[in-house]
């Protein structure tokens, strides 16, 4: 049975070589260490069936020698084979050369053990150089080789001391058979985890069950040193327990002095949270530089709407994805890349970052809201020019003018008045037609800065006043509304009016209805039971004014379709705090 357990872990290996070869191949990479791994799962398959068949343990054990020599070659050559570099040529002449003696004096053991040593010691040598000189993708492809072989190795040595002889070999063969795997990852998905973090963790985790194990055996060394016999079990248990104890600690001491050897000294969380909410401002690039800077992050980058507004550092590979609440109409996040060894945030930097992202996302609502505010009051300064401009322009060409002629035709008809009274008269006559109309331009003039309706009747009088004009809408709407800002009103009308005259000319309706509710902000709703919305429907000029006029006093304008026919057009603008707390109730005027 044991027999049988060894034979099925060393063909698992044999088909591991082969398919990682197979593998290589099919990427079109590390080609040489490709077809070496495959030669070295064939010799294996074939020390394998020859061991089933004819049970020579010697000339299987012959296959595996070969198959295991061939797989030192293969990582010589991989990711990329070259001899002509001096190291290169040296490494490949001496794994080779010991090869070749250890196969042919297969029956002397100390021989083959010493050159086994040769081959191991160059193989080391030679990956350690190779990962000084490498650069990029090939470091970190020889970094997840050197991390498998470096797991088997560990294995080799502690799993027939921890182990029985059986199980000890079948842990080492099958630790062994990842070899391979490790190979087709280290070319094909080099940055599928930080293969730095992963060396940390597993170095950090051999050394502590290392010292663990030690610790046990030592104090159970020392009472059997001490009572003259083998501990019993209980005291056995009591010294792995109190060891146990110590673990978690000795490997968080462990992982920090790891860290600050290799990848420097990590910043205390508490002092980096004070330091980068401290520098938080206007500036959201200014706060991801201080984030960084005081983190220790390499990257960091916010995000609005997937559209990135403001980035620190160079990116990174592996990152992780914070969420910042911007508003509810903007989405948000905080992407920060991992520091070098690093697989996951720790969770006081975790922390740090969830207490951070809020205030980068108030940092950057505040100054969306500014440009908001900006934005406004050159709107609101365009408006009042454009006005004033079409104020100056009418009165100018149209009413100037007028008046003007009106002037001169009563200086023509006083001279008129004795010589020509017939002539004075049809010219008084003009005077007065031409002031008639004066007065009418005046009246469109005052009517396009505010309608009278408004004034006269409020604006819900105002809408049933143009309701029974287009005569197929009805106004519902408070017995009294709270006295409205004057720019509400205005807006409120002029957006209804555009509305029920769109329904009158496109709708084919019979009926609508023009609904005004006031609450926490005026609504008005202009509804009918026309032909609706066609497929085809394109946003005009009248629409295109309603949402301004909306949008301008910060309120929201919409347009659908209702179910089974018709349309609504819904204009909501917000009121100030004194007019929301004037509610009236409801009344229908046909």
């Amino acid at each position: 049975m044991t027999d049988d357990a060894v034979l099925v872990a060393e063909t698992a290996l044999a088909v591991s070589l082969v398919a990682s070869g197979i593998a290589l191949l099919a990427a079109g990479r590390a080609r040489v260490s490709a077809l070496l791994l495959v030669l070295a799962g064939a010799l294996g398959v074939a020390g394998m069936l020859l061991d089933s068949h004819a049970h020579d343990r010697a000339a299987t054990s012959a296959y595996l020698v070969g198959a295991t020599l061939c797989v030192a070659p293969a990582i010589l050559a991989y990711p990329r084979f070259s001899w002509r570099p001096p190291a290169d040529f040296v490494a490949l002449t001496a794994v080779v050369a010991a090869g070749v003696l250890a196969t042919m004096q297969g029956g002397n053991d100390t021989v083959v053990a010493a050159m086994c040593t040769v081959i191991v010691v160059v193989l080391v040598t030679h990956t350690w150089w190779r990962i000084e000189h490498a650069a990029g993708a090939d470091r970190r492809a020889l970094v997840w080789v050197t991390l498998t072989a470096g797991v088997a190795s560990v294995a080799t040595f502690t799993a027939p001391f921890l182990l029985s002889d059986t199980g000890g070999a079948v842990t080492v063969i099958v630790v062994w058979a990842l070899i391979g795997p490790a190979m087709v990852v280290g070319v094909k998905w080099p940055d599928v985890v930080d293969v730095r973090g992963v060396v940390v963790e597993v170095t950090v985790l051999a050394v502590s069950l290392i010292a663990y194990v030690a610790l046990v055996m030592a104090v159970v060394s020392l009472l059997e040193l001490v009572g003259g016999a083998p501990p019993d079990v209980g005291s056995v248990v009591v010294v792995g327990a109190i060891a146990a104890i110590a673990y978690n600690p000795f490997r968080r001491m462990l992982r920090g002095v790891t860290d600050e050897l290799l990848f420097g000294e990590r910043p205390d969380p508490l002092d980096a949270a004070s330091h980068v909410v401290g520098q938080i401002g206007d500036d959201p690039a200014l706060a991801l530089r201080a984030i960084c800077d005081v983190l220790v992050l390499p990257y960091a980058s916010l995000i609005v709407d997937g559209v990135p507004v403001a980035t620190s550092g160079a990116v990174v590979t592996h990152t992780r994805h914070i969420p910042a609440a911007i508003g509810q109409d903007m989405v948000g996040e905080l992407i920060v890349g991992m520091r070098p060894g690093d697989l996951n945030l720790g969770r006081n930097d975790e922390l740090v970052l969830r207490l951070v992202a809020p205030l980068l996302a108030q940092t950057l609502r505040s100054k969306a809201l500014a440009e908001d505010l900006r934005a406004s009051r050159w709107r609101t300064v365009a408006a009042i020019e454009e006005e004033r401009r079409r104020l100056r322009r009418d009165l100018h060409d149209g009413l100037g003018p007028r008046l003007s002629g009106i002037a001169f035709m009563a200086d023509a008809a006083r001279n008129s008045l004795r010589g020509d009274p017939v002539a004075a008269e049809e010219m008084l006559r003009s005077v007065r037609a031409e002031t008639a109309t004066a007065i009418s331009e005046i009246r469109e003039l005052v009517y396009a800065m505010r309608p009278p309706a408004l004034d006269e009747l409020g604006l819900v009088g105002a809408l049933e006043a143009t309701a029974r004009s287009f005569g197929l809408f009805r106004v519902a709407g408070p017995h009294e509304l709270p006295r409205l800002p004057a720019a509400v009103e205005v807006a409120a009308y002029r957006i209804a009016v555009e509305a029920m005259t769109n329904t009158v000319r496109h709708a084919n309706a019979v009926h609508g209805t023009v609904a005004v509710e006031v609450g926490e902000s005026l609504r008005v709703d202009i509804t009918d039971d026309g032909v609706g919305i066609p497929v085809s429907y394109r946003p005009g000029v009248g629409v295109a004014s309603m949402r301004e006029r909306a949008e301008e006093l910060g309120g929201s304008f919409v347009v659908r379709a209702l179910v089974p026919s018709g349309t609504l057009v819904r204009a909501t603008i917000p009121l100030p705090a004194p007019v929301r707390g004037d509610r009236s109730s409801s009344r229908v005027c046909a």
